[in-house]
């Protein structure tokens, strides 16, 4: 990794919902929602919300979420 970079972990929990059938990067941004051009969506995927501003919405790609976020209820 860069050394410009450093390790963080968030104070607070995420929420996300996932991905429903049906779906698509076009339905998505029609609902306000940040697509990374890159990205693909797809099943598994979620949706992440800034709890402090509801209309602040992004894609969280399948593979970055598995490897990134486990369930708040499983840390307990």
């Amino acid at each position: 990794m860069d050394n410009r970079f450093s390790l963080f972990v968030k104070k607070t929990p995420q929420p996300l919902r996932p991905i429903e059938e049906g779906e698509t990067e076009e339905t998505l941004r029609a609902d306000g929602v940040s697509v990374w051009d890159g990205d693909v969506v797809e099943m598994g995927g979620m949706v992440a919300v800034n709890p402090k501003d509801p209309a602040d919405m992004w894609y969280v790609a399948k593979k970055f979420f598995e490897d990134s976020y486990v369930p708040l209820a499983n840390l307990k």
